[in-house]
């Protein structure tokens, strides 16, 4: 192994040039704010005002940001394709539609796939959005609107491999939905319809009683021995039972009780349920959402929570189950 290869493994050298680069980026696209202008705030009315979708084209690089801000545009509510500049003049100009929004993603605004995609654009009426590092470029003198990306320089110690360039193209596209979903006044009961099967839309509807009623629903009386207790706690495997008395909810005693107990004695003989339960159990009512009761556990530093519906025990939640649901 050579000496330019042991001096590039260097520990202290690698995370200088990880941490170089993230500065270097970070002080580039912070001039992203003065992009922010009437112009954008032009594009984000054209989409609001605009009957049909966005279709969002670039090539290379800017073809994978365009990707990306097509599918947070969809998850917040502004419906969009991606559209692949080089497909786009090979046939897939038929994705278009008449009241399409069309944005085109490029640094130089002048690669020859984009220059040919631009007055084809334009010749079917659609309005242009030019996302563009290059306000000279032939993209930016085609579009109706401009977004502009200009950076100073790459992160890249050569300036070539696209960092600084596609961080920023990111970035607006991230601006440009939040500013959407704003004007649209995008709450998260709409995001939960958008990710129903993901942990995002669970911490939206999934509720603590449709988590407890899959559970096993674990309960002693208050009178019931301590063997009774240690039984039912190990049957149902929630580390915890809630203890009854005259069919109403008096109590809980966890595995962590049962233990302190025998460590003060080893007497269990006469001990009830009603001798070591907590009195001031934790509950949440059913109808609460699965979040709220993580936000609960975090806070009480607990593993359980009674589930109650209209003051009645009807089951018990886990921070495993938590953890299972992607909730945590």
């Amino acid at each position: 192994m050579g000496l330019e290869t042991m001096h590039i493994r260097n520990t202290l050298d690698i995370i200088t040039y990880g941490k170089d680069t993230v500065s270097d980026e970070i002080e580039d696209i912070s001039k992203l704010t003065d992009y922010i202008d009437e112009s954008f705030a032009d594009v984000v009315r054209l989409i609001l005002d605009s009957p049909g979708r966005v279709i969002i084209t670039g090539i290379g690089k800017s073809a994978i940001i365009a990707q990306k801000i097509v599918a947070t545009l969809n998850s917040t509510g502004t419906p969009s394709i991606f559209m692949h500049a080089a497909d786009a003049i090979h046939g897939d100009l038929g994705i278009i539609q008449q009241d399409d929004v069309v944005i085109a993603i490029s640094k130089s605004g002048n690669t020859p796939e984009i220059k040919a995609l631009a007055p084809l654009l334009k010749q079917y009426g659609n309005a242009l959005v030019a996302m563009v590092g290059n306000l000279d470029s032939a993209l930016a003198k085609s579009a109706d609107y401009t977004l502009n990306t200009t950076v100073s320089r790459e992160a890249c110690p050569n300036n070539l491999a696209p960092t600084t360039s596609t961080t920023a193209q990111l970035l607006m596209g991230d601006a440009l939905a939040v500013a959407l979903l704003k004007c649209r006044n995008f709450s998260p009961e709409d995001f939960s319809k958008f990710h129903p099967g993901g942990a995002l839309g669970k911490k939206l509807y999934l509720t603590v009683k449709e988590i407890a009623i899959q559970n096993q629903k674990p309960s002693v009386q208050a009178d019931d021995s301590i063997q009774s207790v240690i039984i039912e706690i190990s049957r149902n495997r929630l580390g915890a039972t809630a203890v009854l008395e005259n069919n109403s909810l008096a109590g809980i005693i966890t595995d962590g009780d049962v233990r302190r107990m025998i460590e003060h004695t080893t007497d269990l003989k006469g001990i009830k349920a009603s001798d070591i339960m907590n009195r001031h159990s934790k509950c949440i009512e059913g109808s609460e959402l699965a979040a709220t009761a993580a936000g609960m556990m975090r806070e009480l530093k607990i593993s359980q929570l009674i589930v109650t519906e209209n003051n009645d025990y009807i089951g018990m939640v886990h921070i495993h189950d938590l953890n299972r649901e992607g909730i945590l």
